[in-house]
């Protein structure tokens, strides 16, 4: 077989970190970004909300005709997995089909030239990554599945149960890109909050931040994706009093309203989501990050400004907000009452501007305050400007600081952290002068 790959990986970052895994098997391979020279083309699709799967689908049908003859397009990931049946029915165009547990048998699959799916979803552990995007940041993996049973969300049905990492594989993991460079890691899973909770251990989390700051190297550290009935405020004062986690807080609470939250079946009501959130409100430095779904079944307008005006009062630093997507073997699928497309498109855009405005607030705050950056690289803006992130944010989806390319003449460089200082905010990015090089 020819050795170029192109690679595309759709979704969140946990699916990042199963593409790299397949690069990771794939390392005779040649990197192409020309999808018409690639001998191999891999999809890593996603299949969470109706919009995620039409980019996925829309994907795989341009690659295929951009491709050349006799390469081989392969379709994995969660919607190959979820609609696995239907798909190889429907899309002759796709050589390969795999799901969600087969990323480490790539390539006997490319040797083999045949689709499989796994009966069961299996956490891949331990397997070699390529990573990519970054020479010192990476996302460590948690877990997969989920044993939560929210209302509106399919992951379980195809993801399976919550399968939580050894500890000891991910600080293995941790060491081992400590020593090619990393200094920086995002924890991730579906519900990074229950770790461990399969393994009849309540508070996963805390140890794994014991363990963590005992591996010499790691500088930077944060955990995505908190679920509020499994965070108990003894993990938010641990991450307080960590000195590697910052107070980054990422918690999609989803809604505000106490009969909305028990339809969407969050384990949580109203009273206990405000004192989390004003607990992780209330530690210094602290980063508050949530998600809200607009136009779930039987939301009512009442409902709707309620959310509203707790999203514009509460003080997030950021906010991510999505169209409720009606998806089949989900609770909320069968619920009546279903809200017009119409409707919710509406919802969307008022409370994705109260989100536009949040987020500028929250830059105004960072100006004149001296903080920790790092040079990721040139910036798109201009020639003698870098794209830098504060090392508190996440990368890619907290924005980008701008940074002079010099210091006293000496040049900055890509990966390092640096001391610097907020002087402006130009739209919705700030701009700093790092103090010294």
């Amino acid at each position: 077989m020819s050795n170029k790959l192109h690679i595309v990986s759709l979704g969140c970052t946990k699916n990042l970190v199963d593409t790299e895994v397949m690069m990771g098997k794939l390392q005779n391979f040649e990197l192409t970004d020309a999808q018409e020279e690639a001998d191999v083309i891999i999809v890593n699709t996603c299949g969470f909300i109706d919009a995620a799967k039409q980019e996925s689908i829309n994907t795989v049908l341009n690659l295929h005709e951009a491709r050349k003859e006799d390469s081989v397009l392969v379709m994995a990931g969660c919607l190959s997995e979820r609609y696995k049946v239907e798909l190889a029915k429907d899309m002759p165009e796709v050589d390969i089909f795999t799901g969600v547990g087969d990323y480490d048998r790539i390539d006997e699959l490319l040797l083999e030239k045949k689709s499989r799916f796994s009966e069961k979803v299996f956490l891949i552990d331990g397997a070699q990554r390529v990573v990519t995007g970054s020479t010192y940041h990476a996302y460590i993996k948690l877990s997969e599945g989920c044993n939560q049973t929210c209302s509106f969300c399919a992951i379980p049905s195809f993801k399976g149960k919550l399968n939580s990492r050894n500890l000891d594989s991910i600080a293995k993991e941790v060491e081992g890109l400590v020593k090619k460079g990393y200094f920086d890691f995002s924890f991730v899973s579906q519900d990074s909050s229950s770790y461990l909770r399969d393994q009849n251990i309540k508070d996963g989390l805390s140890l794994l931040i014991q363990r963590i700051e005992l591996i010499e190297g790691v500088k930077s550290a944060r955990i995505l994706y908190l679920y509020p009935s499994t965070t108990s405020m003894q993990l938010l004062k641990n991450i307080a009093k960590s000195e590697i986690f910052h107070n980054y807080f990422d918690m999609p609470i989803q809604h505000i309203n106490n009969d909305m939250l028990q339809m969407m079946k969050r384990g949580f009501g109203k009273e206990k989501t405000l004192e989390l959130l004003h607990f992780m409100r209330s530690l210094p430095n602290s980063f508050v990050r949530t998600s809200f779904i607009v136009g779930h079944p039987q939301e009512t307008k009442e409902m709707f400004e309620e959310m509203c005006e707790f999203a514009s009062d509460f003080g997030f630093d950021r906010i991510n907000v999505f169209s409720y997507s009606d998806e089949e073997t989900t609770p909320a699928y069968d619920m009546k009452d279903k809200i017009s497309a119409k409707t919710i498109a509406k919802r969307a855009q008022i409370l994705g501007d109260i989100a536009s405005q949040c987020t500028q607030k929250s830059l105004e705050n960072e100006l004149g305050k001296e903080i920790e950056l790092v040079i990721d690289g040139q910036s798109d803006e201009h020639e003698y400007l870098l794209s830098a992130r504060k090392l508190l944010w996440a990368p890619e989806i907290d924005g980008e600081i701008y940074v002079n390319d010099k210091v006293k003449e000496e040049e900055l460089e890509f990966g390092v952290i640096y001391k610097a200082k907020v002087t402006d905010l130009i739209g919705n990015i700030l701009t700093a002068t790092v103090d010294n090089a």
